[in-house]
């Protein structure tokens, strides 16, 4: 039982931290001869495998929560017209990108991917296919909405390559579901679970969120339960991010009642001792895996890593090349951002012209910065000492970068977030549910503004 004071403590706004700089500091003045040039620099950069990532923005209906940038579909012309212009940008980007390089990693998000006519992402697929090269084992991922799946169309998915499904089940309480303006599936998950499973060798994720309208921990206990039952690779167990200043749609739920910050605590710590109990191990904040799966190996060797793909391993990350509307390209020393706007990136590609909007260069310190963060999210510990001999930098140039003083750990130490000795900090059980706080510690651009970021809970 999480103490309340301790709750209220740290249940403040903080970055998520999937990227750092995080995305409010990308800045506009980010030109496409300056993205050209990063690419071009990015062939004998690190990690050296390409990943790729679709965004599809298209949906058939907002759902209220939602905090992607997505749309309703307007026309069949409009969704030709945007899988036209992801080709065109693929062929503009890609001629700049080394051929000898390897496809670790391709991801297709939303919006609602499985939205569109299976056959525009097949063409996707045959695409990137023919253009490069791939790992063995590579991770080609779809997000799917089961409300839109039925078995030929997975087929079909299976058939085009893809090797992971994430199925975004949020809640399996049809009252929840209603109240969210999210369909419901009408084939049962468990047996599109099987049916996937029986057909290929590609792993399910089944995500859920927590924190909905009408949601209690005692609802959201039996959705768990019931996801257990079906046992799916992975499982995710998202904290709905609250952000009606950035999102207005979200506003809708606030007229339906949230959850208190206590009840969705509740919600997350019963899920997951249930997860764990259920066989699950926990990676980093949210996910849980089977024993077996790659990431829970990863952890135990202290070799977890994320990228905007999500968690990964060490072998499977790679720079992220991103196509789409507001899709965002993560290259080891610079973020790039597309326009958000699909009528613009499809009238930008038309004029052969790359679709940037803003972006971000990095600077050797935030290089630090990040790759301290990404260890400490990734796998709850942090030797700083190593973090400055892999820098080639001494400690005290560390703490100048960071911001950090010895004295900041106190309070997370006095109440059993984390212990530090011999220049090594492990986060405790408790500590991993306020992460995101600890790895503020070393952020020098962080600083607490309401409406900036979403809370810890």
């Amino acid at each position: 039982m999480i103490n309340k004071k301790i709750l209220d403590k740290y249940n403040v706004p903080v970055p998520r931290y999937t990227s750092y700089p995080p995305a409010n500091h990308f800045k506009n003045e980010f030109k496409e001869s300056d993205y050209i040039q990063f690419i071009e620099e990015s062939n004998t950069r690190r990690p050296e495998h390409i990943a790729i990532y679709i965004h599809i923005p298209f949906c058939k209906k907002i759902c209220f929560y939602c905090g992607c940038n997505a749309c309703a579909i307007k026309s069949d012309q409009l969704i030709v017209d945007y899988f036209e212009a992801l080709k065109n940008e693929f062929e503009l980007v890609t001629k700049y990108l080394d051929p000898n390089r390897k496809v670790s990693q391709i991801h297709f998000g939303g919006g609602t991917p499985n939205a569109m006519d299976v056959k525009f992402l097949e063409k996707i697929n045959e695409l990137i296919f023919n253009k490069f090269k791939f790992i063995d084992h590579p991770e080609i991922a779809i997000e799917c909405n089961p409300a839109y799946l039925d078995y030929e169309y997975l087929d079909r998915l299976i058939a085009t390559g893809f090797n992971r499904f994430s199925l975004g089940i949020q809640d399996f309480n049809q009252g929840v579901l209603k109240a969210v303006n999210r369909s419901a599936s009408e084939i049962p998950i468990d047996r599109l679970v099987k049916h996937i499973k029986k057909s290929s060798m590609a792993t399910v994720n089944l995500d859920f969120i927590y924190g909905l309208p009408g949601q209690s921990k005692e609802s959201f206990n039996e959705t768990i339960k019931k996801a257990i039952h079906i046992n799916p690779d992975r499982l995710v167990t998202f904290s709905y991010a609250h952000v009606p200043w950035l999102k207005k749609h979200q506003e809708i739920l606030e007229k339906k009642g949230l959850p208190s910050s206590e009840d969705k605590m509740q919600m997350f710590l019963t899920a997951r001792e249930l997860l764990i109990k259920g066989g699950y191990v926990p990676v980093g904040l949210d996910h849980y895996v089977l024993p077996e799966d790659e990431l829970s190996v990863a952890l135990k060797n202290n070799q977890l890593h994320r990228n905007f793909q999500g968690y990964c391993t060490r072998k499977t990350t790679g720079q992220v090349y991103a196509f789409g509307a507001s899709a965002i390209s993560q290259l080891e020393n610079a973020y790039v951002q597309n326009v958000k706007g699909v009528d613009a990136y499809i009238r930008n590609i038309k004029n052969k012209k790359l679709p940037i909007e803003k972006g971000l260069v990095l600077r050797d310190k935030e290089i630090i910065v990040r790759e301290l963060i990404t260890k400490l999210m990734c796998n709850q510990q942090l030797n700083l000492k190593k973090i400055a001999e892999d820098f080639n930098i001494d400690q005290y140039r560390l703490n100048l970068i960071t911001g950090f003083r010895e004295e900041k750990l106190q309070g997370f130490i006095n109440d059993g977030l984390l212990t530090f000795s011999n220049d090594e900090i492990k986060v405790t059980e408790t500590g991993s549910l306020f992460i995101r706080n600890i790895a503020a510690l070393f952020d020098p651009l962080y600083t607490k503004q309401k409406n900036k970021y979403s809370k810890t809970v």
